[in-house]
């Protein structure tokens, strides 16, 4: 366990993950309905303006900051500029490729800034930062972890790195990371790194790929974990099973001092979003006029700008399309219709 003294050097770093830019962001949208592309903009804007009233030392985002490899030039332009605001704001910035951006930016090229910091492959900067040397490691993000995550860890060289405070930046699975509206736990295997796999020499693990904020402190077994691994979570909802979770980001206090620091504080922020629900609706022996009054009235008394799910279990596939049931909701709301399915572990 690493000690620091009370009066160490203190180090804020703001963690931030999966603003998945691009999500319902279509290059030329085929229909004419509220697109939820700028509420992804708006919260990625909102969890970096705290370093950009200097109230934070460094950013550390997690990954998956575009929804797919490929979206729109706007789109990537968009995440550019932000990050870009906080470097030229004098922030340093590191960025994790995450599984949805498949381990790779799109147009690398627009990333170059002295204050920008990409993993694109495992690698570790030095950074001077609030007066201290800060060793930040990462690498994008890979499949069948498991067994890969101590060479990974090791070629970034981080822990021969000489440093008062070391971190890991990473877009992955980690034991006991809890996700979905069941709770579901990870647990070791072939995409999950095991608790006793972390490093000793190092304060902190920073993760995205999990969109449930969390601080993982203790493996399954109850034992403490060579380090914390911390999760801010995602800066909006992109599924119906993330609907109960408060979305935002977190401000992480260390305590410098070598040879690695500690995390002497962890804060999370909830971000304001537009609220999500699930209607289910039996179908069964209703008319069809009967089927949309009832619809209509259970989306009436939600909230005007909710995102929401609706799911008829039963209902013909050709009994009411996407179109029919926008027209049942007020224009400012985003409305589905889900098939029905069972709520097991969701894909991050």
């Amino acid at each position: 366990m690493a000690t620091t003294r009370p009066d160490s050097p203190r180090v804020r770093v703001l963690l931030l993950g999966d603003s998945h830019l691009g999500f319902d962001h279509p290059r030329r949208p085929r229909v004419d309905r509220r697109r939820r592309g700028p509420d992804f903009v708006r919260g990625l804007r909102l969890a970096l303006a705290p370093a950009l009233r200097g109230e934070v030392d460094l950013v550390v985002h997690g990954g998956d900051l575009f929804h797919r490899p490929s979206v729109p030039s706007e789109v990537v332009g968009l995440g550019v500029a932000a990050l870009l605001e906080v470097a030229d704001a004098g922030v340093p910035v590191a960025l994790v490729p995450g599984n949805h951006e498949r381990a790779r930016l799109p147009e690398p090229l627009l990333f170059r800034h002295p204050r920008l910091h990409v993993f694109d492959r495992p690698r570790t900067h030095t950074l001077t930062v609030a007066g201290v040397t800060v060793a930040l490691s990462g690498f994008p993000f890979h499949r069948r972890i498991g067994h890969r995550f101590g060479a990974l860890v090791e070629a970034t060289g981080v822990l021969e790195t000489a440093a008062t405070l070391r971190l890991l930046c990473a877009h992955q699975s980690f034991e006991g990371a809890v996700v979905g509206a069941h709770d579901w736990v990870f647990r070791p295997g072939p995409d999950v790194v095991a608790g006793r796999a972390l490093p000793d020499g190092i304060a902190a693990v920073l993760s995205g790929h999990i969109h449930r904020a969390q601080l993982l402190r203790h493996d399954l077994d109850g034992r403490p974990l060579p380090c914390p691994v911390a999760y801010a979570g995602s800066t909006e909802r992109t599924s119906i099973v993330e609907r109960n979770e408060v979305k935002g980001y977190a401000v992480l206090t260390f305590a410098c001092g070598p040879p690695r620091g500690a995390l002497a504080e962890a804060r999370f922020v909830p971000l304001p979003t537009r609220p999500m629900h699930r209607v289910a609706l039996d179908p069964s022996g209703l008319p069809a006029d009967r089927l949309r009054q009832r619809l209509r009235d259970r989306l009436a008394a939600l909230a005007p700008d909710a995102v929401v799910s609706v799911s008829l279990p039963g209902l013909a596939p050709d009994a009411l399309d996407a179109a029919s049931l926008r027209a049942l909701a007020p224009p400012t709301m985003n409305v589905e219709l889900a098939r029905p399915r069972v709520e097991a572990r969701p894909t991050p």
